[in-house]
Order: C-alpha cells, then structure tokens, then sequence
C-alpha cells in the first residue's frame, strides 16, 4: 500500500459539496487528510461529508457562501475545533454565468454575483486562514482559476471573477512567502453539472463559430473527463511534495497538464525620457502595426 501523502494534514476546501470541490475533497481524505467540506446548501454538504467518511476518511460540513466573511471564519474554526490545526486551504468555490450572457445582456446585480462567488470568496477564505497559517511558519493554498480569463469562453462576470483570482493569488504568494506559505493556482476542466447539458453545449459551439475557439478546445470542452483527473494536482500542490512551488497557475483537464507563463512584457520598443520626446501617435502605428 502506498504512502498517504497527506496524513495528518488538516484541510478547508470550500466548493466541496459536489462537482470538481467534491473531488478534491475527496483526494485529500484518501490521501490522509482531514477536511472541512462546504457548500451553500446544507443537505449537499452534508451528504459530501457523509460519503467521504463513508469513504474511510474524515470530514465534517460547513454549510453556506464562502464570501460571507462568518462562513470563511466558521471553516477555519471548525477545522482548528475538530482536527487541532490547519495546513490546507482550498477555494472551489464558484457559479456559472447566466446563460448566453455578454456585457450586452449582464446586469449589475448578475456581474457582482460573478465576482462574489469567485474572487470575494477567495479572498474571505484566505484572509481567515492566514493569521493561522502564518503564525505557525507553513501551509499551503490552491484556488481556483479559469482558462476562461482569457475572454476566449464568453461571458463577462465569470472570466472578470477568475482574472481576479488569477492575480489575487500571485499576490498573495507573494505576501505570504516570507511566511512560509505557498499559494498556487489550478485552471480545471472537469465534466460537472456546469460542464453538461443542452444549455452548455450549444454555448460551445456557437463559441467556435465565432471564432473564439478552435476544434480541439471545442472537443475538450464537449466533453470533459470526470472530475477526479484534476483533483490530484491539488492534493500535489497542497502536499509537502510541491514545497518549493509558489506563485504559479497551472492548468489541468483530464490528463492534460500545463502551466501558464509569468505575467511579463515582451520588448517592443524603447526611447530614453531624457532627450526624446514621447512617441507619436504615427510613430506608435509604425511600433505596434501588426
């Protein structure tokens, strides 16, 4: 029997009632974590718990949204209360955008929700955790961005929330390294109840007659693997195996596996501010002319 990588870590992993949270929950336990499993409805998160001990392993719910700062505390108290510490902290959490939505047809209300259920309550569940973290000199965070950042999935609220978690997390891994805390970034495709159905298919599809993707992204996006593909790069990520990694976003979808390069400009064109006087805007079309 093989080691279990991950036993007598303790784990919050918000988003864990079903779908690819559920997954990842699920990963840790049988890797020896134990986990606070959560989701906004109370029956779900429940039965998620109760099939991971059922499972063999060690679970206890909270229920409710994870942007609620009381929610976030509740986790990480429950996790303190019920295992005696914290070394985990995972945020699957997160809704999909109204179908056939665009900065045309989105309200205020629906963008605000967007940003709310992914890069509010990111921010919420780290933001409880890190005194913990902190204080005790080590852990580790995964969140959970989007390929959808991009803009190439349509959509305004759902890739503007996961840009956000993009760049929130590259800065938390940069206040939290001197701490001894990692904080990485997955980008997961998985078949779940937001990945399947009439609705989502026909949104695939009229995204790759428009042009935003191609062939092989639209066969990956129609069908998905199951959910347990991704979940061991977060079991990784939150493992004392990946202790040298922080402040990267990686990719994950069946069994591929990619990594995003860091946020930096190419070289275009340079002039000193001393002499020359500013571009012109002729001069700039010369530059920047495709």
């Amino acid at each position: 029997m093989s080691p279990r990588l991950l036993a007598g870590k303790r784990a919050v992993v918000a988003g864990s009632s079903r779908g690819i949270g559920l997954a990842v929950a699920s990963r840790l336990a049988a890797e020896g974590a134990s986990v606070v499993v959560n989701g906004r409805d109370e029956p779900t998160a429940k039965a998620a718990a109760a099939q991971i001990v059922g499972d063999g392993g060690n679970a206890v719910p909270v229920a409710g949204n994870v942007a609620d700062a009381d929610v976030a505390a509740h986790m990480v108290s429950m996790a303190l209360r019920e295992f005696g510490g914290l070394d985990v902290v995972i945020n699957c959490a997160g809704v999909a955008e109204p179908d056939g939505s665009s900065i045309l047809t989105m309200t205020t209300r629906d963008f605000v929700a967007q940003l709310d259920a992914h890069l509010v309550s990111t921010f919420e569940l780290v933001r409880a955790a890190a005194p913990v973290l902190v204080e005790q000199g080590s852990g580790a965070v995964v969140t959970t961005g989007s390929a959808a950042s991009a803009g190439n999935f349509g959509g305004t609220g759902y890739p503007s929330g996961k840009g956000g978690v993009n760049s929130l997390s590259l800065a938390l891994a940069a206040d939290l390294r001197p701490h001894g805390v990692r904080v990485n970034v997955v980008c997961p495709g998985g078949k779940t109840r937001l990945s399947t159905g009439a609705g989502y298919e026909a949104h695939i599809r009229d995204l790759f007659e428009r042009g935003l993707l191609d062939e092989f992204t639209r066969d990956a996006a129609l069908d998905p693997a199951p959910a347990k593909y991704v979940a061991p790069l977060y079991a990784y990520l939150a493992s004392d195996l990946a202790a040298g990694i922080t402040g990267q976003i990686y990719s994950a979808a069946g069994g591929f596996i990619g990594k995003y390069p860091a946020f930096e400009p190419g070289f275009v064109a340079y002039r000193g501010h001393e002499e020359d006087p500013p571009y012109t805007l002729e001069e700039l079309r010369g530059i920047l002319a495709d």
